[in-house]
């Protein structure tokens, strides 16, 4: 059966062996597809891997030898999945594989938030220090974190992680998920979405894209956070009303965010969050860890050979 990578540069620039998979069957790899390329290049495919190169259920529909779709990430909102289970096709994605990765990027966002390292790296290297008259200097407010509360918007592998490194950073943890765990990990709260914001010093989003979660960060919730806080997204833009965000961070409403994720990626030049005051915009790069990557190309690879084994796994539309 053949297998089609329609998106393969980001997981593997040249960094990991695609090896696994060729190992399962012939194996054609592109870099990136075009939407109007996806069908011709899919025509023959009897398995199908995507990261973000969308399938909705018209091109579905028109890939008569597909079996089998594998999204090479964890969110599977690129894929149209009812329409592929109406066809009998399984959808696959690869749970938890970024959880460490994530979690740490959090932390480089909230950490350059509170700290300005690159900042005043930026500033040395400029002779500021050199010319400077005191042994030291800052540029910005440095803050600590231990006693600051963070509010952890979703409670899954990656939430409860971040958690716990907040907890390491001797910070208060407050949590909001649709459905609480029975005990709560030690150290941390529930609150409903609305009192953690009005609480948190830092809030970090952990939830998946529905039609629930789109935009929940709105102008309304923007304005319960306290005008000292930072708003942090490594989930998916979408999470947010961008526009509101920005309007926020220019009239200093919130004192700033940490961004991974936008709505449209990658986004216009004149992206209202590209100029917004104390705005840190990262390139998606949450994932990117070269171990995450490693883990992710691992258990695609498991995912195949489990389909073609008859026991599919990791299926997102069963």
């Amino acid at each position: 059966m053949k297998i089609v990578v329609l998106d393969g540069y980001t997981l593997n620039p040249g960094d990991l062996s695609w090896d696994g998979l060729f190992s399962l069957g012939p194996c054609q790899i592109y870099s990136r597809t075009t939407q109007e390329d996806v069908i011709p290049r899919a025509q023959d495919a009897g398995i199908l891997l995507t990261n973000k190169t969308r399938l909705s259920g018209k091109t579905i529909a028109q890939l008569p030898a597909l079996r089998y779709i594998g999204v090479l990430a964890t969110g599977f909102d690129i894929v149209d999945v009812v329409a592929a289970k109406e066809q009998g096709i399984p959808v696959t994605n690869v749970p938890a594989y970024s959880t460490q990765s994530v979690a740490q990027m959090v932390f480089a966002h909230t950490l350059n938030l509170t700290q300005h390292v690159a900042q005043h790296a930026g500033s040395v290297t400029r002779g500021d220090w050199a010319a400077a008259k005191d042994f030291c200097y800052w540029e910005s407010p440095l803050i600590e974190l231990a006693g600051l509360t963070m509010g952890v918007v979703g409670f899954g592998q990656i939430g409860r992680t971040v958690a716990g490194l907040a907890r390491a950073f001797g910070m208060e943890v407050v949590f909001s998920a649709r459905t609480p765990p029975a005990t709560p990990p030690a150290g941390t709260t529930p609150l409903p979405l609305d009192e953690l914001l009005r609480t948190s010093d830092v809030v970090s989003l952990h939830v998946p894209l529905t039609t629930e979660t789109a935009q929940m960060i709105n102008a309304g919730r923007l304005a319960l956070m306290k005008p000292s806080a930072f708003l942090i997204n490594t989930a998916r833009g979408a999470l947010i009303d961008e526009q509101a965000l920005a309007d926020a961070l220019n009239s200093a409403a919130i004192a700033g965010a940490g961004l991974d994720v936008l709505v449209e990626e990658p986004p216009g030049p004149d992206h209202p969050l590209l100029h917004a005051r104390n705005c840190f915009v990262t390139p998606h790069i949450a994932w990117a860890t070269r171990a995450a990557r490693a883990r992710l190309l691992d258990v695609a690879v498991d995912n195949i050979a489990a389909f073609l084994r008859g026991a599919p796994q990791n299926v997102v539309n069963p």
